[in-house]
């Protein structure tokens, strides 16, 4: 019989072996090569897509308000119907609030990939009605509401997949896709009114219907892909439908159903979910909620994610996106078409710098670790801009030049900082935090906290700049950054490398025990699927004689062609 022996972590005292990168590496190559093939890559990048429409919406809509067609069209006056704007802008982020809530009754009664369809279809049909309102308000209020609605579904829909697939080992950067997504949409957005700007005459209604009209084509390719991707093993799991999770498992691992690292990683997939069959039975919608709300692992769950995406928004990062055109002018940029190229710069740097993020920090580093540099490269830039405009206001000639260019490094050096912390953590937290019974539930209503506050930070902004003098704003921001450090210190554990399978212990601990448990043991990292693999490893008879098992499959539910009970109910 073939024997299997635990790869034990080698003790050197050399710094690279240490390191995290190391260890990341060295989790990378321990899995088998095969399970990073096409048809995984597929699935991530198509379900990635999801995050296209908050990312063009907020890099384009702003600017769209500033055409001189959009304005003359709707009758808009932009020295005085500034609250018209503003809603225009931000009913978006409302209807995605709502949109993200309501997904939870259909998440997991469709499955992943008919919902990524319908949240699609919303969101094309409402950017297709804010491009033919031709100058009715109300028909583009009904288009940009009703485009929100796909928008924060899809936002719920698309995380929740990816780290529902994704090799543990690189969950964090594949997750990541998702924001990659946002963000270059984002950039597109800004450079696609840039472009009309210039080269599209104001007298044209084209003008301004273009950059609501291109952001159909991305959601439309992401729909016709979907049916070339397979759907979530963990969601066929959950309803019971044992043979096809396999399946999908197997297509998606690219790997034989026989494969010690694939039995490994059903078995335990397969296996919480029957102890939560167990414990619990098969939760309505009602007992979910109760089981999420009342249970104090979940409640600690449904508490990080809350604040993950709470402290987010404090951290003025959105609050700097939203109103960059403004800031900029109060630094010294002027012109229009000045400002909307830095404000495509300032995207194609936060771009970059999540791609960094995604390559050498969430994973690598670490969710935690990533995170208390991540706000403490953002406060230091927030207390800067305080300071600069602090005077820069009372005296524009006083101030040397390279402060003034220091004050726009800082805003793209704040860029990197949020990419690495708190642009990453609430989405992967959002997603991988709960366990497989009330993950759907638990990814709405966190996903629906975000929006809802995003809308209402989205509306406090102007009243916070004006109200704190501008400068005071950028000083209460990083006070909020230094808040967010202290709290991830304390509160915040590392799931980079646990499986999702076992985060189930983690929460057990009470809030001041998580920084005692905050990082994995070695046991933990190096425990099966894929902790433990040879490339010449073969399981012998014996273990393939137990492949039925591993499947869910007893030789009388084979010859009678009957399912686990578990489709039976799934049916009822």
């Amino acid at each position: 019989m073939a024997t299997t022996t635990e790869v034990k972590p080698r003790l050197d005292s050399n710094l690279w072996t240490r390191s995290p990168f190391y260890k990341y590496m060295r989790a990378i190559r321990r899995s088998p090569p095969a399970i990073y093939n096409r048809h995984l890559f597929l699935c991530v990048f198509v379900f990635a897509c999801t995050g296209m429409p908050k990312g063009w919406d907020e890099g384009s809509c702003a600017s769209i308000t500033k055409l001189k067609s959009f304005n003359r069209e709707f009758g808009i006056d932009t020295t005085k119907d500034s609250g018209t704007i503003s809603n225009i802008v931000s009913f978006v982020n409302l209807a995605a609030g709502v949109g993200a809530i309501l997904s939870m009754f259909l998440n997991d009664r469709l499955g992943r990939i008919w919902c990524l369809r319908i949240y699609m279809v919303i969101y094309i049909t409402g950017c297709l009605a804010s491009t033919f309102a031709y100058g009715n308000i109300g028909a583009l209020y009904f288009g940009r509401i009703w485009a929100g609605l796909g928008v924060g579904s899809a936002s719920v829909i698309g995380p929740t997949y990816i780290v529902e697939v994704a090799p543990k080992a690189t969950r964090g950067l594949m997750t990541l896709w998702f924001n990659l997504w946002m963000l270059m949409s984002q950039m597109i957005g800004v450079f696609v009114v840039y472009g009309v700007n210039i080269h599209i005459s104001s007298k044209l209604t084209l003008q301004y219907q273009i950059p609501f009209f291109v952001q159909v084509f991305v959601p439309t390719i992401a729909i016709g892909l979907s049916f070339l991707v397979s759907e979530s093993p963990r969601w066929l799991a959950l309803c019971g439908r044992y043979e096809e999770s396999m399946a999908s498992l197997c297509k998606i691992r690219n790997l034989p159903d026989d494969h010690p690292v694939l039995v490994s990683e059903f078995k335990e997939i397969r296996g919480q979910i029957e102890q939560e069959f167990d414990a619990y039975g098969r939760l309505s919608l009602k007992k979910q909620f109760v089981e999420l709300t009342t249970s104090a692992s979940n409640l600690r769950r449904l508490r990080l994610s809350f604040m993950a995406y709470f402290l987010a928004q404090w951290s003025g990062a959105n609050g700097i996106t939203n109103y960059l055109p403004t800031i900029f002018g109060l630094i010294g940029v002027k012109g229009d078409d000045k400002t909307i190229y830095s404000t495509g710069l300032y995207a194609f740097t936060k771009l970059m710098t999540t791609l960094i993020a995604s390559l050498f920090f969430t994973d690598a580093v670490g969710r935690r670790k990533s995170l208390l540099i991540g706000v403490i490269i953002q406060m230091c830039c927030h207390f800067y801009l305080g300071g600069y405009l602090k005077y820069y206001l009372a005296d524009p000639s006083g101030i040397p030049v390279g402060a003034s260019r220091a004050a726009i490094g800082a805003i793209f050096i704040h860029a990197f900082g949020w990419a690495i912390g708190l642009y990453s953590l609430p989405y992967i937290f959002g997603s991988e935090l709960y366990p497989s019974r009330v993950r759907a539930l638990g990814t709405s209503l966190s996903g629906g906290f975000h929006w809802l506050f995003y809308f209402a930070i989205t509306k406090a902004t102007p009243g916070l700049l004006s109200g704190m003098h501008v400068w005071g704003c950028f000083i209460f921001w990083g006070a909020w950054c230094a808040v967010s450090w202290i709290y991830g210190f304390i509160m915040v554990p590392e799931t980079s490398g646990r499986s999702l399978e076992s985060m189930d212990s983690l929460f057990d601990y009470r809030w001041y025990e998580i920084r005692d448990h905050a990082y994995p043991t070695d046991e933990e990292l190096t425990r099966y699927p894929y902790g433990v693999y040879d490339d010449h490893l073969k399981l012998d008879d014996q273990e393939s004689g137990r492949k039925n098992d591993a499947v869910g499959l007893t030789e009388h539910e084979k010859s009678s062609g009957s399912t686990s009970s578990g489709d039976e109910a799934f049916r009822h």
